[in-house]
């Protein structure tokens, strides 16, 4: 199945609606600039004051992610434009040998929430936050992000972005909440079936 993935302003939207093609997904991108830094500590401040400890992650940790992304694989949503494939201990160990920084939140011992960000020469990237079941809704994911934003921002980077699938809007939401602005949407329109 050949999808097309196009901007939501798109003007080739009429016509591939018009020759039957449905929507199947869509996703999103938003941006962070100028970042308000008492409210990114704030984020980070309320997950300490529940027991966790928020902090960046060096490579020794690659079992530890690999398990939490391992549990929360099953729940990430599976778009033609958004999808994320865990793989095997390998794939995250290269995380870090590509360059990746990783920021987590602990629960004790246990890794509840990460996210993991490229940084690249315009911009740093999330390319994704994933948070334990147990612990979602309650900040945990905005705290490793707003640590990534922090801790990026005292390097010198400027602009963040980030991105997901348009059926996780409590991801949107964390997202907004630390600033970032939606910048643009996307749709993923299937070919009609035939007969």
């Amino acid at each position: 199945m050949d999808v097309e993935i196009v901007r939501d302003d798109d003007p080739r939207i009429a016509s591939l609606e018009t020759a039957g093609y449905r929507v199947v997904g869509e996703s999103w991108a938003a941006r962070l600039r100028n970042p308000d830094r008492e409210l990114l500590q704030s984020a980070v401040r309320r997950a300490s004051a529940a027991g966790l400890v928020v902090r960046e992650l060096d490579s020794s940790y690659a079992e530890a992610l690999f398990v939490l992304e391992t549990a929360n694989e099953k729940d990430y949503p599976n778009t033609p434009a958004s999808h994320r494939v865990v793989g095997d201990l390998a794939r995250i160990e290269a995380i870090w040998t590509d360059g990746g920084r990783v920021f987590g939140a602990f629960d004790g011992s246990l890794l509840v929430a990460a996210t993991v960000v490229s940084v690249l020469p315009e911009r740093a990237e999330t390319r994704f936050t994933s948070v334990l079941g147990g612990y979602r809704g309650r900040g945990i994911g905005q705290a490793v992000k707003a640590a990534s934003v922090l801790a990026l921002l005292a390097e010198g980077v400027q602009v963040f972005g980030t991105g997901g699938a348009g059926i996780n809007e409590a991801s949107l939401g964390a997202n907004r909440a630390l600033g970032y602005v939606l910048e643009e949407r996307w749709r993923s329109y299937a070919p009609p079936t035939s007969s």
